[in-house]
């Protein structure tokens, strides 16, 4: 298989709340695709189902993330492991919509690094969620955009797809929770690289309990919304902060599954 996107979801005890959610996915994708399902151990509740689903269709695998527990580390083993010259990262909970999967790649195919799914633009929505986390988030965007210019008005929102090349350069340095979508939109702005945005409805989830943990992850998006204001770097100098690289992951080959 040679896809043109990997779509990397990473997941935590979503069991058979994860049926609905690939099930959606595998039909609104046009494109030809991988579907990572990033777990972090082997006893993941989620791992039965995507297994059952991988029976019948090739396109999804359940992956065993080696970096460490967490979803940033869960979505740095994922864009490493990925086959496809576009990675998307969607969340498993439902929150995100899937027919956009194809429309972001397709901004990466024609030259963006950064391609973003934004609630905070004319024709997105938000629907739910807790308050306080909405007004911080709406907030950091539009005044990242504003005084920035990093390209979208939602920075902070994971449902992104980026050039899985530019990726693998510049480096994830995250590895707490979800701010990986703030840290290469800012590395992006940094090395005046192109960022584009797409409207988007985010729906908060349907089913389950969110696993964000406001206060754990924002010194993280703290971090990477200060970076953003910097002035230009080289892409020498910015490859250099990274100083812990993650450990390849040998590209075509099988990785591991649970049963």
């Amino acid at each position: 298989m040679n896809p043109r996107v990997s779509v990397i979801v990473p997941v935590y005890n979503e069991g058979e709340a994860i049926v609905r959610c690939l099930e959606r996915m595998l039909r609104e994708m046009l494109l030809p695709a991988e579907v990572l399902i990033v777990h972090d151990m082997p006893e993941d509740t989620t791992v039965p189902y995507v297994e059952r689903i991988a029976r019948t269709d090739p396109r999804v695998r359940a992956v065993l993330n080696t970096y460490g527990r967490g979803p940033a580390n869960a979505i740095r083993f994922g864009i490493d492991a990925a086959l496809a010259p576009v990675a998307v990262v969607t969340m498993a909970d439902g929150c995100d919509d899937p027919r956009q999967i194809d429309e972001l790649a397709r901004l990466v195919d024609r030259g963006v690094v950064v391609a973003a799914a934004s609630r905070y633009m004319p024709g997105g929505q938000q629907v739910g969620g807790p308050r306080l986390k909405r007004m911080m988030s709406r907030w950091a965007g539009r005044s990242l955009y504003t005084f920035a210019r990093v390209g979208t008005r939602d920075a902070t929102n994971s449902f992104k797809a980026y050039d899985t090349a530019f990726v693998r350069e510049v480096g994830i340095e995250s590895r707490t929770g979800f701010e990986i979508g703030l840290e290469l939109t800012a590395k992006a702005t940094r090395l005046r690289l192109p960022v584009a945005e797409i409207p988007t409805i985010w729906l908060d989830r349907p089913l389950g309990e969110s696993h964000f943990d406001l206060g754990r992850f924002l010194p993280g998006y703290l971090r990477w919304y200060l970076f953003a204001y910097g002035r230009r770097l080289s892409r020498e100098k910015l490859t250099a902060r990274v100083r812990t690289p993650a450990v390849p992951v040998p590209r075509g080959t099988e990785y591991e599954k649970t049963a």
